[in-house]
């Protein structure tokens, strides 16, 4: 037992990358065997996922379960893994999300085998990204990851799948190549500084809290940006945004659950995880820049959500507005704001999945996403449309479901430092409902009028045991938020005490990048 603990992390990263390389030995004819083994090596990872939240400390604000094995000793190359209350949950809504992505790619015929090997890949690239704790490990798996959504997206998407994933793929290529010589600079610079020549990201962190490393302005500031632009292209934070939409709406049912439930994260992630802690002073500078693009974002992304005829397009600007508001409260510098934020990021991965979960079974009945195609399902689709409601209300924040907390939280931490940017947030909370429920109504309600729904069936059991799980967390997180609040605490305090400097430097300077 104490070999597993010790290297769960490594277990739960790892478990999707057997199930895939066992799949590389099927015969391809063996369709049933090959989706209940991707199924098993998923949903493996959740179990495992789940032993992790059960033996993690709340109470430790530092990474635990840690595992430091030396790599590449010449470059000061480790196996670094760690979690903390930041990273926790994320790993477990990765695990959660991919077995019902399994499910919901049950009807998928053409190139089986390698489909599900790319998505077992994916898995292990998202879960290694919220698990390092290396530089250098962290950025093949942020590089790991692109390679299988990009086949995802290119080859079982729709019509338009080869321009979607090219633009997907150059988008995040362009801030990766920006991330990796942000990364050798600051691997070098803390060389030269220490003598200790290191992409450990502890101990870089370390020296910089403990001033054996200082960064000069300069440098702090190019290096913030490199971080920065990376993380906003894969939030994606307007005026990044644009990739996202046609990714989205070209990729297959499981290709969206995890791009809006887990990639967008990987984002928001990098922003909490290094952007802030090891550049407290240029993010301080620069937060009020990013706050007002994060409103732009917010208002912007539900504008247009408002005006699409495609389901899947409508949902997609949604997340354009949700991760406004997690860049918001990230920025915020508060701790119900940053709290808020993580929180935000799960209640997102949890409601826009299931959206894009009922946008696919609707599709694969019927082979269309627009609007003006339906009206009165639920004189059909009675529980498919119970199952809608429930997690449209979950969407638009209603209070007793998942997110309405995380949206509170960031609109409460954003006040305390400007009222008129918590203001011009909550305008965006008022058009989610304008846009959410004007889409259920047209869908749902009314008369069925159009001929070809009139035989729709409702749910069947594979699509049940899809849904059911994600409505328990709607519920879970929405009434009982401490139990996933509670283990973010001490993490988050810790790094709002990493990000005290550059607030009292800001304060005291604001212009202290040009005066150095």
């Amino acid at each position: 037992m104490e070999f597993f603990t010790s290297n769960i992390l490594t277990i739960v990263t790892f478990t999707p990358a057997a199930g895939a390389l066992l799949l590389l030995f099927y015969d391809r004819e063996h369709a049933r065997s090959i989706r209940i083994s991707a199924l098993i090596f998923t949903f493996l990872a959740f179990v495992f996922s789940l032993y992790l939240v059960a033996r993690f400390d709340s109470s430790n604000p530092d990474f635990q379960f840690g595992l430091k094995v030396p790599w590449i000793r010449s470059l000061g190359i480790d196996y670094s893994m760690g979690v903390d209350g930041i990273s926790l949950f994320l790993i477990l809504l990765t695990t959660l999300l991919t077995p019902l992505s399994v499910l919901a790619s049950w009807s998928i015929q053409d190139r089986l085998k390698e489909y599900f090997i790319f998505l077992l890949s994916l898995e292990t690239g998202m879960i290694g990204v919220f698990a390092s704790l290396d530089f250098f490990l962290f950025y093949v798996f942020w590089e790991v990851m692109l390679v299988p959504m990009y086949f995802l997206i290119g080859v079982w998407g729709g019509e338009r799948r080869i321009y979607a994933a090219m633009k997907f793929v150059l988008y995040t290529m362009i801030g990766s190549v920006l991330m990796l010589v942000a990364i050798i600079a600051l691997y070098f610079i803390h060389g030269n500084a220490t003598g200790i020549f290191t992409f450990s990201y502890p101990q870089i962190q370390s020296a910089l809290a403990s001033g054996r490393l200082v960064l000069r302005p300069a440098i702090e500031l190019w290096l913030f940006i490199a971080f920065f632009l990376a993380f906003a292209i894969k939030v994606p934070l307007f005026p990044f945004h644009t990739w996202l939409p046609d990714a989205h709406v070209e990729a297959p049912t499981a290709g969206s659950v995890l791009l809006a439930g887990v990639l967008l994260k990987m984002g928001t992630y990098g922003l909490v995880r290094f952007s802030l802690p090891l550049f407290p002073h240029i993010s301080h500078l620069f937060a009020p820049l990013i706050s007002l693009l994060a409103i732009v974002g917010i208002i912007y992304g539900a504008l247009v959500a408002m005006v699409q005829p495609d389901m899947k397009k409508l949902v997609a600007y949604s997340s354009v507005s949700h991760l406004g508001f997690i860049v918001l409260g990230i920025f915020s510098f508060t701790i119900q704001g940053l709290e808020g934020a993580i929180y935000q990021m799960l209640n997102h991965g949890v409601s826009t999945g299931a959206l894009f979960l009922l946008v696919g079974i609707i599709y694969d009945r019927r082979h269309t996403r627009l609007i003006e195609e339906f009206g009165g399902l639920a004189n059909r689709m009675p529980v498919y449309a119970a199952f809608f409601l429930i997690v449209t209300l979950s969407s638009i924040g209603l209070p007793g479901l998942n997110g309405f907390v995380g949206e509170f939280l960031v609109l409460l931490g954003t006040f305390g430092v400007n009222a008129s940017r918590a203001a011009f947030a909550a305008v965006g909370v008022v058009l989610s409902a304008i846009y959410m429920l004007w889409m259920y109504q047209r869908v749902m309600w009314g008369r069925l009028e159009n001929d070809r729904n009139a035989g729709l069936p409702d749910l069947a059991g594979r699509e049940h045991a899809m849904l059911v799980p994600i409505l328990v967390m709607i519920f879970w997180m929405g009434m009982y938020s401490s139990y996933f609040l509670r283990p973010m605490d001490a993490s988050v305090m810790k790094l709002m005490n990493q990000t005290q400097a550059g607030r009292v430097e800001y304060a005291t300077n604001p212009n202290f990048v040009a005066s150095k």
